[in-house]
């Protein structure tokens, strides 16, 4: 996998632009944060928290949705090899229920940032604010523009596939290991054949489980 320290090509560089203006601002620390799982209908919603060094540009890191499984695995090491922190919140099921998924995504980005052992001096975020006394700045997309925001991303994504892989042993009637708890034909078809497991979340079953009901 290649790091390069060096300018990078247009585009890589653009994702550098919020990193390079905080860097030459003073801050030195700056947290990337995202999360996964806001739309699933199973298990926790996990975010991510990625302290790189400054003027550090890892190749191809990018939005873990355009990436392949492989290559956000390969990234995500690179990524934990390399990053000065790395932090993981997750929030379950019943409290994504009880706070619903906008609270719960914050939470866990919350408890994200709480587990960096190094704390950071600036907070990219992807589109979202979180309750702290640290200086941070929301970011639409910001996967996509920010280098920072997009290695938490790939942290995150790879953290929750692995859970999922170990969510399947759990449940491998509702196929996780494949459509990793989201909407999919699949995932309706098993929630209709088999009602849901103690990790669905019941506030996304509504219209699922309504047609349950009418069909049994």
């Amino acid at each position: 996998m290649k790091v390069n320290k060096t300018k990078g090509s247009r585009n890589k560089s653009r994702m550098l632009t919020y990193e390079k203006e905080l860097w030459s601002k003073g801050y030195t620390l700056i947290a990337g944060i995202d999360e996964v799982g806001r739309g699933c209908l199973f298990g926790d919603v996990v975010a991510a928290a990625v302290i790189l060094p400054q003027g550090l540009d890892l190749q191809e890191v990018n939005d873990s949705k355009k990436l392949s499984e492989t290559k956000r695995e390969q990234l995500y090491q690179v990524i934990m090899d390399n990053a000065i922190a790395t932090g993981i919140g997750c929030v379950d099921p019943p409290t994504i229920d009880k706070i619903n998924i906008k609270q719960a995504s914050r939470l866990a980005m919350k408890k994200a940032l709480a587990q960096l052992e190094t704390s950071p001096d600036y907070l990219l975020i992807d589109a979202e604010k979180i309750e702290s006394d640290i200086p941070q700045l929301a970011i639409i997309h910001g996967d996509a523009l920010s280098k920072s925001i997009a290695a938490a991303s790939i942290v995150a994504k790879v953290t929750r596939d692995r859970m999922c892989l170990e969510w399947d042993l759990q449940y491998p009637e509702y196929g996780l290991a494949l459509h990793k708890g989201y909407a999919t034909a699949l995932h309706r078809k098993r929630l209709l054949e088999y009602g849901a497991s103690p990790l669905h979340r019941t506030s996304f079953l509504g219209k699922i489980l309504t047609i349950q009901q009418e069909l049994f």
